[in-house]
């Protein structure tokens, strides 16, 4: 499956088809994840039971049938308008075609959301650029706040920064 997902596209692709996951999915959650190296891996059973419990506020892309990224989130229950994204992973063959932005934004309009957080370590440029962004597309203020640092981890991981986006204009 790996090797699918990571092979180039040889040819224009289809248009992108944006769904909630299935719990079958979540293999290929996975196997996106590592092959990133970039996002932390989590469990395969971590992947399996999230495509079966968030599905509503999760959605995958297949591109020519095959998956080629990912976005995964949760309401905040103490926010429940507040969207969550946990992670966002493309394969290196579907990159270059906004795919992140599209599945953020499906997420969005999905979900209703009036308000999306997520984390970012202060190396990841992609993903501040990504959420950058997304602030920018729909027009809300774009707030960045230490959340969890490196003092609170056990395992050394780096400062997680909060992104705040709020609050979401339609599109």
């Amino acid at each position: 499956m790996a090797d699918d997902a990571d092979t180039p596209l040889t040819h224009r692709p289809t248009a992108p088809v944006l769904r909630p996951p299935r719990i079958e999915d979540g293999a290929a959650l996975w196997q996106i994840t590592k092959d990133s190296k970039v996002l932390d891996v989590n469990s395969s059973y971590y992947y399996l039971l999230w495509c079966r419990d968030f599905a509503d506020t999760t959605v995958i892309a297949e591109i020519d049938g095959r998956p080629a990224g990912f976005v995964t989130g949760y309401l905040r229950p103490q926010a429940p308008t507040t969207l969550m994204v946990w992670q966002v992973a493309v394969t290196e063959a579907a990159r270059g075609y906004g795919l992140a932005s599209r599945m953020l934004d499906e997420l969005v309009t999905r979900t209703s959301a009036q308000a999306l957080e997520t984390t970012i370590t202060e190396d990841n440029a992609a993903s501040q650029r990504l959420f950058a962004s997304f602030a920018e597309r729909f027009g809300a203020d774009h707030e960045i706040t230490p959340l969890i640092t490196a003092e609170m981890y056990p395992d050394g991981h780096d400062t997680e920064f909060l992104h705040r986006i709020a609050p979401l204009a339609s599109q």
